[in-house]
């Protein structure tokens, strides 16, 4: 059984936390007490992640969507943050990864319903 809501939710959180996490590395170059919030931002990602898979997303789809949501975010708020570079080549990779979350998510849940017809 999923709770399709509670386990979107979750993964946002799980997104946002891994991309603080992220760039708070980056941060902590300069800045060493941002180390806190890298072990806090990674931390809490990995749990939340684990609640999405309790929620019965597959983890595939999770999984992709929660990385995919992190490089695209990484490099955009890095862009605006750090002042680093996104190259047209990058955004087109980025758009290409996201492209492929979106196969993975559209098949699982052509897989779900084929199984649920099936059943």
């Amino acid at each position: 059984m999923t709770d399709k809501p509670k386990g979107w939710f979750f993964l946002v959180g799980a997104i946002v936390a891994e991309v603080t996490g992220s760039l708070s590395l980056k941060g902590a170059l300069e800045t060493p007490a941002l180390y806190v919030i890298v072990v806090v931002g990674y931390t809490a990602a990995f749990a939340l992640l684990s609640l999405v898979l309790r929620t019965g997303m597959s983890l595939g789809a999770a999984y992709g969507i929660w990385g995919a949501c992190g490089v695209a975010l990484t490099a955009l708020l890095s862009l605006v943050i750090f002042g680093e570079p996104l190259t047209v080549p990058m955004g087109i990779g980025i758009l290409v990864v996201i492209a492929g979350v979106l196969c993975v998510e559209f098949g699982a849940q052509a897989a779900r319903s084929t199984s649920t017809e099936d059943a």
